[in-house]
């Protein structure tokens, strides 16, 4: 009987089972023997030790002779998987925990010219009066993400920013001096995170930190948002900031092993 042709829609059988064995392996099982391995898969030791053997010669399995163990260069998988993903992707699953984590919107921004563009947002209630969207621009001067990112900017291109910007009032309490713009962007930068309360729009208090590339360069601004009757300056300092900061610093791992999203709101 001749071998059935491959319909070029169904599972390889084989790679399948050697995923299953690299997946027998976690916290609990971080070393096997070949029968504890055909145990936890269900495959037959003939199977097992094919499939183990495959692995450690491709270099995803150590073994002593007896034990097995998967190797760091497991990892390269993933790491696969996020190298194709862009900036909005890789941002949007902590983005999902942080808002369940505070209760409060959160969205991801880069700066476009002088304006910061939204590419990622998780909104738990409407704080606005305009709707945020995906897409959706604001001054960077006038909001915590925005400041994030100039005061990220190299001292050139922040000079000729400073240079060419006329604040406008959106709001009562919205910076118009350039010189004092200036000053707030010298704090963000050694304090590392940024808090903007009702410049952007009255009744809006927003915390923001940096999101960085593997070469230390701000891509991009994470933050937090709140009506200001929920959330006093001191608590989104104290509650909404340390969660910030921990968001910020798992979307850049994640960015770190997929440098080319971080210049790409794809």
């Amino acid at each position: 009987m001749e071998p059935e042709a491959d319909s070029g829609v169904g599972p390889v059988q084989s790679l399948a089972r050697g995923l299953m064995v690299i997946r027998a392996f976690d916290e609990t099982r971080p070393e096997m023997t070949l029968s504890e391995v055909a145990r936890t898969t269900g495959l037959s030791r003939a199977s097992t030790r094919r499939f183990l053997h495959t692995l450690v010669q491709l270099g995803y399995v150590w073994t002593d002779g007896r034990l097995f163990a998967l190797t760091p260069r497991v990892l390269e998988l993933g790491f696969s998987y996020l190298s194709s993903l862009s900036l909005p992707e890789i941002a949007q699953p902590h983005l999902e925990r942080l808002t369940a984590q505070v209760h409060e919107s959160v969205s991801v921004s880069v700066l476009d010219g002088d304006e910061i563009v939204y590419v990622a947002r998780v909104p738990t209630s409407r704080i606005m009066t305009v709707t945020i969207n995906i897409g959706t621009r604001f001054p960077a001067y006038a909001t915590s993400m925005g400041r994030v990112l100039l005061a990220g900017l190299d001292e050139e291109t922040l000079a000729e920013y400073l240079e060419r910007v006329r604040p406008e009032p959106l709001a009562p309490q919205t910076v118009t001096s350039a010189g004092e713009l200036r000053r707030e962007l010298e704090r963000i930068r050694s304090q590392g995170w940024a808090i903007v309360d009702q410049e952007l729009e009255a009744g809006l208090r927003s915390v923001a930190a940096p999101v960085r590339d593997r070469s230390d360069r701000v891509v991009a601004a994470v933050n937090v948002s709140s009506h200001a009757s929920r959330t006093g300056p001191e608590q989104a300092r104290e509650q909404l900031l340390p969660p910030l900061l921990e968001t910020a610093a798992r979307i850049e791992a994640d960015l770190r092993v997929a440098p080319q999203a971080g210049s790409s709101a794809r």
